[in-house]
């Protein structure tokens, strides 16, 4: 047994006959991430890796509207209100992170409509990424008062350039599917109502190929990520520690009023 009947806050279903797993976000709204989720986040890399009949695994938001929205805000309230809660999700990014880069299975993403916080991180670390026209990819990160520190400063210049990385970091500036395609944030962009078809096929292609070339491929090239780990470690610690001061309240409340920040 996988244990995948254990997760209850993300919906894991599978290996099929050809070997593809599919790990959804569900919920209310847009898929936002509860303290429950992100847990389950952490570990089902672990067990998929270590179940032989995995071939591949495509990641998706269940229904047509969203990916996943991020992190809930009764989650960034008690990381504001408590240390301890801060130190357990700061472990908890850096092994979502780390699990997912050292899963040996290939991982697709298919990102419809918004992808953003843990969720965008599970879309930006898979190894091929499929986004429909009208998805929406952002960090906000900085937005919020806090670094981008749980996956993007690690990530982001690899995917699409320096450049652009900061571009829509520092200003919060969404992504569009076709964009981020051009800027090669994700692999492919295609019509919003091919992106679950087009993410199944390229995961049946995975799982019918040699998983030694495959896994030795993705091993080899997610060498980029482990030699630049510093990076990720550093932006992690600033991400933390900003949600101890002040501007992050301003941030939340700024969301939650439907308005721009006005951070002293």
């Amino acid at each position: 047994m996988t244990g995948y009947e254990r997760y209850a806050a993300i919906r894991v279903e599978g290996p099929d006959a050809q070997g593809v797993v599919t790990v959804s976000f569900f919920g209310p709204g847009l898929h936002a991430v509860t303290a429950e989720a992100h847990r389950e986040l952490v570990d089902v890399w672990v067990d998929i890796a270590r179940d032989d009949r995995a071939r591949a695994v495509i990641v998706r938001g269940e229904g047509e509207k969203a990916f996943s929205s991020g992190g809930s805000f009764d989650l960034v309230d008690a990381m504001i209100a408590s240390v301890e809660v801060r130190t357990r999700v700061l472990r908890e990014t850096r092994e979502l992170v780390r699990n997912i880069i050292d899963c040996p299975v290939p991982i697709v993403a298919a990102i419809n409509g918004p992808a953003a916080g843990a969720g965008l991180v599970t879309a930006a670390c898979a190894d091929i990424t499929i986004a429909g026209r009208g998805a929406t990819i952002v960090d906000g990160h900085p937005r919020l008062g806090v670094a981008s520190g749980d996956h993007a400063a690690l990530v982001w210049p690899l995917l699409m350039s320096m450049a652009h990385a900061k571009y829509h970091l520092l200003l919060n500036e969404p992504i569009r599917g076709k964009e981020a395609e051009r800027i090669g944030m994700v692999s492919k962009c295609v019509d919003d109502d091919l992106v679950q078809s087009t993410a199944r096929e390229i995961a049946e292609r995975l799982a019918r190929g040699s998983q030694r070339g495959i896994r030795a491929t993705k091993h080899a090239l997610n060498n980029w990520y482990r030699q630049n780990w510093s990076i990720f470690e550093a932006s992690l610690g600033l991400e933390f520690y900003n949600f101890g001061e002040a501007d992050v309240i301003e941030g939340v409340a700024s969301f939650r009023e439907k308005r721009d920040p006005r951070f002293s």
